[in-house]
């Protein structure tokens, strides 16, 4: 996993609940908390600091994952505003994800595997998304769905019909925007 996701979650995390938790979180992962945003870290680390931050918050590790994805996208935001320009609703934003997105940050982040979306817009009410990534973050992906349709001024109606974790071959969200 590259750098840029632990720098995301350090900023998430250090802002919300303040620098020492974080150290802390690291510290009870038995991570050393170096990360470079072009670095590649081994996926297990972000697996061992949500596993952490859900024992210390006592909520589910998916809760935890879709918090991150909510709070991740103001910084994405702020990052990357070329990315988010154009765009009027959520929806319109994430079905760039696969032909604008995911190409430039593979660009930026060599090396990067981000996930592959399909999208079914047949229903102008509900975007059906199919997630599919060897990380089975589909929890995570939520939460960026959530964080979108908020960064728009809309609130996300989802609702997962399969799920990797559940032996699917991929995930699918039914996705309502309402602004």
């Amino acid at each position: 996993m590259k750098g840029i996701v632990f720098n995301l979650l350090e900023e998430a995390v250090s802002s919300d609940f303040g620098e020492a938790t974080w150290d802390r979180l690291l510290d009870d992962a038995g991570l050393d908390g170096a990360y470079t945003s072009l670095g590649s870290y081994d996926d297990a680390e972000v697996v061992r600091l949500v596993e952490v931050a859900s024992r210390a918050l006592q909520i589910p590790p998916q809760d935890v994952l879709r918090w991150f994805g909510r709070r991740a996208m103001p910084l994405l935001v702020k990052r990357y505003p070329q990315f988010f320009g154009g765009h009027t609703t959520g929806r319109s934003f994430l079905l760039t994800l696969n032909s604008l997105i995911h190409p430039e940050v593979r660009k930026l982040y060599p090396g990067a595997t981000p996930p592959v979306f399909d999208f079914d817009t047949s229903d102008s009410e509900t975007l059906v998304i199919g997630y599919n990534s060897a990380r089975r973050l589909c929890a995570l992906a939520e939460g960026f769905m959530q964080g979108a349709a908020e960064h728009y001024r809309e609130q996300a109606q989802v609702r997962q019909s399969q799920c990797m974790h559940d032996g699917a071959d991929k995930c699918v969200f039914h996705v309502q925007f309402k602004p």
